[in-house]
């Protein structure tokens, strides 16, 4: 007796993992390809027969559509470009963490570009407009030039940007000159009058935070007849390390402050670091305030400003999808609140009972 010989596809009990493709389905149901595109797209330039004929052959043939081939038949990659700078900073992945979050949501997939170098950054903006990989951009913090706009625009790249302004741009920020008031205001509340700050130092990516953190502590401080004292002012570059050094040389002056005001949660860590290795008890010799309220300044009792990281990312992400689905985006501006988060990091003035 013969036995029958296994089908290929039955061997060891298992299917082949082959997939119909739209080829396929078109042979079967006797049409082009096209008119299957025409049905998976629901084009109404098909006749109700050969439209019943094809849905029938792709359910028989268990056929699933690509995604991509889908995208690409309607002249879309279904993907999201997404630029950002140093992409470990806690601050950043909060934005970008919102941003992923709400793409997915609308079936697009996400490239995150992380940019370390002005010829990083131009090199990608380079590529959204000369091999068109993605339906759109969200840029974070990046300053684009004049040029890179252009050049989008002529590409019909659709853009939105996050925590960075352009000219006829959607883009979701913050004031962060207010934010600095309002950190400066929270230590005078607490009766400090000698306030330190620490912050970024200008670098090739020009960032701007930094710089009006700056000037809304210098304007609460006039607001309040304290004198500027730029001696109690270090500017550095952007780490806990570095912070935590500058902070060590303004516990060490004659006349040390009695609160710092740090211009990111990163840096207000090195403060702490620096309050500790000194012998400066937090808040009891050292009120010490960050900015932005990244996950381990709540589980640090750090007093910062909130600013709603992973919400300013998501609003940039819906701004986009707007914009690819041919939607007028109004305001372009789209500013976000800003609060205090008074945790232990900070007291009275008097409780500290530093002379």
């Amino acid at each position: 007796m013969t036995a029958l010989a296994a089908k290929p596809e039955e061997v060891s009990g298992l299917k082949s993992a082959h997939r119909v493709n739209i080829a396929e389905v078109a042979a079967t149901a006797g049409v082009s390809v096209g008119t299957v595109s025409r049905v998976l797209n629901e084009s109404p330039n098909v006749r109700e027969h050969t439209r019943r004929r094809v849905i029938e052959v792709m359910k028989r043939l268990n056929y699933r559509p690509s995604r991509l081939a889908e995208s690409l038949s309607r002249g879309q990659t279904r993907t999201v470009v997404i630029l950002v700078p140093f992409l470990t900073r806690p601050s950043v992945t909060e934005r970008l963490a919102g941003a992923i979050s709400v793409l997915d949501n609308e079936g697009f997939d996400t490239v995150v570009r992380n940019v370390e170098t002005l010829g990083q950054r131009d090199r990608h903006l380079a590529t959204l407009t000369t091999r068109h990989e993605a339906d759109g951009a969200v840029v974070v913090s990046l300053r684009l030039n004049s040029e890179h706009l252009a050049a989008l625009r002529s590409g019909s790249v659709p853009l939105a940007m996050v925590d960075t302004e352009a000219p006829g741009v959607p883009c979701t920020v913050v004031d962060d000159i207010r934010g600095g008031s309002l950190a400066t205001e929270h230590l005078i509340s607490l009766g400090h009058r000698r306030i330190g700050f620490v912050g970024d130092s200008p670098d090739e990516f020009s960032f701007v935070s930094t710089r009006r953190r700056l000037l809304g502590y210098r304007r609460a401080l006039s607001r309040h007849r304290i004198e500027y004292d730029p001696a109690i002012v270090r500017i550095g570059r952007h780490s806990a390390s570095v912070a935590a050094i500058m902070a060590q040389e303004l516990l060490s002056l004659p006349s040390p402050p009695t609160a710092i005001f740090a211009g990111s949660d990163t840096q207000a860590l090195g403060v702490l670091a620096a309050a500790k290795k000194s012998g400066h008890s937090v808040p009891a010799d050292l009120s010490v305030i960050g900015y932005d309220d990244i996950e381990s300044a709540a589980l640090l009792g750090l007093s910062t400003v909130h600013q709603p990281l992973t919400e300013s990312g998501a609003r940039g992400a819906r701004r986009l999808c707007a914009l690819i689905r041919g939607q007028l985006v109004r305001p372009l501006r789209e500013e976000l609140p800003l609060s205090v988060v008074a945790r232990t990091s900070s007291a009275m003035y008097a409780v500290a009972g530093v002379a």
